[in-house]
């Protein structure tokens, strides 16, 4: 058995532009920071699990139901890099950060990263991915997109469609992908489309390297953190899941949470 020591931390940022407050916001009665926290609470690999945040409100509720919250010292352009200043000056080998818009996470997806990157050492950075099934979420920018080499580590991450599909195999032509009939009629069980899960596992002393570099234009035109490993040449092992993530990134999202009880795996 590893001894490698663990800890889960959940970036939460009180000024989402796309959805304000949201860390607040009530899901089934309760705040979506609490919801996040306390399904991933339930994991058997983490040693430790806190929050780190740029608001004493957040820290404070997170405190009223018994997690443990820390008050980041400074503004940082994404949420690693609050992530890596706390886990600065701790003493743990593996880094997970969790994302704050995942509620309902199970704690076996995150276990899943914890035992891959436990098994693969020389993976310095991970995280996970499901298959798109679903045309709706293959043209949504909010569900991010990735596509792998042979191997299982990211080539790229997009918020649109990737990878064009030029050619169904038949000896046609797709349409434009950017026309919904395309979409529609993609075989998505056949096509290798996957969705990221925003969930990073980290070794220590790669994630200090990550967040002393500058944000890569990759990473500003997408607004994803993760281009930045990539444009600086580090590979990022993906691995697979069939868990199909429901986030909480836009209002409208919060009316597909209203049958999440009945479909999500506690």
């Amino acid at each position: 058995m590893s001894n490698s020591k663990v800890i889960g931390i959940i970036p939460a940022r009180l000024g989402s532009k796309r959805l304000a407050r949201k860390p607040l916001i009530r899901i089934f009665g309760k705040p979506l920071i609490q919801n996040v926290y306390e399904s991933v609470a339930k994991s058997k690999r983490l040693d430790r699990l806190m929050v780190v945040t740029d608001s004493t409100r957040i820290s404070d509720l997170v405190f009223s139901f018994g997690g443990e919250a820390y008050v980041s010292l400074r503004n940082h352009p994404t949420g690693t890099d609050r992530v890596a200043e706390v886990a600065r000056n701790l003493d743990y080998d593996l880094v997970i950060n969790i994302q704050c818009d995942l509620p309902y996470l199970p704690a076996s997806v995150v276990d899943l990263l914890i035992s891959s990157m436990l098994k693969e050492k020389s993976v310095l950075m991970g995280t996970l991915a499901t298959r798109i099934d679903d045309p709706l979420r293959l043209r949504n920018p909010n569900v991010v997109k990735v596509v792998l080499d042979a191997r299982g580590f990211a080539l790229y991450f997009s918020r649109h469609p990737i990878p064009y599909v030029r050619s169904t195999g038949s000896g046609k032509r797709s349409q434009p992908p950017t026309s919904k009939i395309a979409f529609e009629r993609m075989d998505l069980k056949r096509l290798p489309f996957y969705e990221h899960i925003g969930i990073y596992g980290f070794r220590k002393d790669f994630l200090m390297k990550f967040s002393s570099l500058k944000q890569t234009p990759l990473e500003r035109f997408e607004r994803l953190e993760q281009l930045r490993a990539l444009e600086n040449g580090f590979k990022i092992k993906v691995y697979l899941t069939q868990y199909k993530p429901l986030t909480l990134d836009v209002p409208a999202d919060l009316k597909k949470l209203k049958l999440l009880k009945e479909r999500v795996t506690r």
